[in-house]
């Protein structure tokens, strides 16, 4: 039994280490992890942990910030999936995917990220500002390897029964005259 708990904390960091790898644009993948949070419960045999309460978490360039944080492992030990949700405020997510770029920032009630897919769900109250444009929505998805934006409206996650539609800020890009 005194050996079990020491595996079941190297189990722990060992879930926690492999989400933020997942998580992390290829840049940041070499960089320290940090999380913290009020409060983690870990169930290693299920291949979960939930993190809660003034979650953060960070690698390099990338930022997560939510009230609550899910991971989840597939049967191959990898992170499949990291959901962040809100609770008074939206998860916010950033990362700065090159040297050379601006951050992207999203936000939303419920923020997903697919591992396999390197896809990002922003849901409820979605905004994206992948500069030097923005997208509002109840639903923005982001491809990072493509860059690529999906946005529709919908029904607003408040009590307003007015349908929220698709808002986008796109900027010209500075270029120079010929």
């Amino acid at each position: 039994m005194i050996l079990r708990t020491p595996l079941r904390l190297a189990g722990g960091l060992t879930l926690a280490l492999l989400a933020h790898q997942a998580l992390a644009l290829p840049s940041d993948a070499s960089k320290p992890i940090h999380i913290s949070a009020d409060k983690l419960n870990l169930d290693d045999k299920a291949g979960t942990a939930v993190y809660t309460g003034n979650v953060d978490m960070t690698q390099g360039t990338m930022l997560l910030k939510a009230n609550r944080v899910d991971i989840q492992r597939g049967n191959n030990g990898n992170v499949s999936r990291v959901t962040a949700i809100g609770q008074g405020e939206r998860a916010y997510l950033e990362q700065k995917p090159n040297p050379q770029d601006s951050k992207v920032q999203g936000w939303g009630d419920k923020v997903i990220y697919h591992a396999d897919t390197r896809r990002v769900e922003l849901i409820g109250n979605a905004k994206l500002i992948q500069s030097p444009d923005t997208f509002n929505g109840a639903y923005v998805e982001y491809f990072l390897d493509r860059r690529q934006v999906n946005a529709r409206g919908g029904k607003p996650s408040s009590s307003d029964s007015s349908d929220q539609r698709v808002e986008m800020t796109l900027n010209p890009q500075n270029s120079q005259s010929q």
